[in-house]
């Protein structure tokens, strides 16, 4: 989770349409529950992401949790800063390591509690957010401020993320719910933007993410004019045009959700994808990146 919070309320439709997250924090809630409490004692052992444990993701969670309560409804302002000259990536991954480092000692019962209150919490505080006010960047979909939606999705992302990895330890299959799933996808390809930046286009140039089924979508990226540094702006809010995109690149649900957090790698997606339209621009697409890396 990034730290910084602008108060700034930003209009920024590159983005796409807003999309509303929030009924989706109690439910997730409930199930994150009951994958921990299933859980069996060498589960909380296992690998769930390269360097982390069941247990680290499990105190990472916590951590998310009483970060999101402090800032916002305690209006709590203490905590870590960067060190001087410290990139915000090295930052976040720091202080997310101190985090599940001091957690080691707490036992696996104790953390499920905090869990089930902390998450609670979090998931009424979201019921009431009236999607205005101070915001947390966005640094993967380039919007900082970014706007609230974003923000409060970004958020359920994460949370969903961080239990289908919990899952997978476990043995268990990503959860088949579609709608949690098309909700994940919805904003993970608000990056696709900040993705195709440095991809030169002229304007009208479109590139298409597609993702069939019934969590899935369809995303498309215009070329709108030149950028900052030499890029070029793209948007999703762009009207999309006659005829088929510049590139497309159809991707089933699965490799699409794990290509944004970089749980399969571009080279992997773009072997599994279909692809039409120019290749080049299909394979900055699968850059795409979802998550602070």
């Amino acid at each position: 989770m990034e730290p910084q919070v602008n108060p700034a309320e930003p209009d920024l439709p590159r983005l796409g349409p807003p999309l509303d997250a929030r009924p989706l924090f109690a439910p997730e809630q409930r199930a994150l529950m009951s994958t921990l409490h299933a859980l069996r004692p060498d589960d909380w052992r296992r690998e769930a992401v390269p360097g982390w444990t069941v247990h680290d993701v499990a105190a990472h969670l916590l951590g998310d949790f009483y970060g999101r309560l402090a800032r916002e409804r305690d209006g709590h302002t203490g905590g870590p800063a960067p060190a001087p000259g410290e990139p915000l990536e090295t930052f976040i991954h720091r202080i997310n390591q101190e985090w599940v480092d001091a957690h080691a000692r707490v036992s696996p019962a104790s953390l499920t509690g905090a869990l089930d209150a902390a998450g609670a919490g979090v998931a009424a505080h979201f019921a009431g957010d009236a999607l205005r006010g101070p915001s947390l960047g966005v640094s993967w979909a380039g919007a900082e401020p970014a706007p609230r939606w974003l923000d409060v999705a970004r958020d359920f992302t994460e949370f969903w993320t961080h239990r289908q990895q919990i899952r997978h330890a476990a043995g268990l299959p990503t959860d088949p719910e579609a709608g949690p799933l098309a909700a994940v996808l919805d904003t993970f390809m608000r990056a696709l933007p900040h993705t195709l930046r440095d991809t030169a286009a002229p304007p009208g140039t479109r590139v298409a993410m597609v993702v069939p089924g019934p969590a899935g979508g369809a995303w498309t990226a215009t070329a709108t004019g030149p950028g900052p540094a030499g890029g070029t702006r793209w948007s999703l809010a762009a009207p999309p045009g006659d005829g088929e995109p510049d590139a497309l690149v159809r991707l089933d649900a699965e490799t699409a959700w794990r290509l944004c957090v970089r749980g399969v790698e571009p080279e992997a997606a773009l072997a599994r994808a279909g692809v039409a339209g120019d290749r080049a621009l299909a394979e900055a697409a699968c850059r795409i990146v979802s998550i602070i890396r």
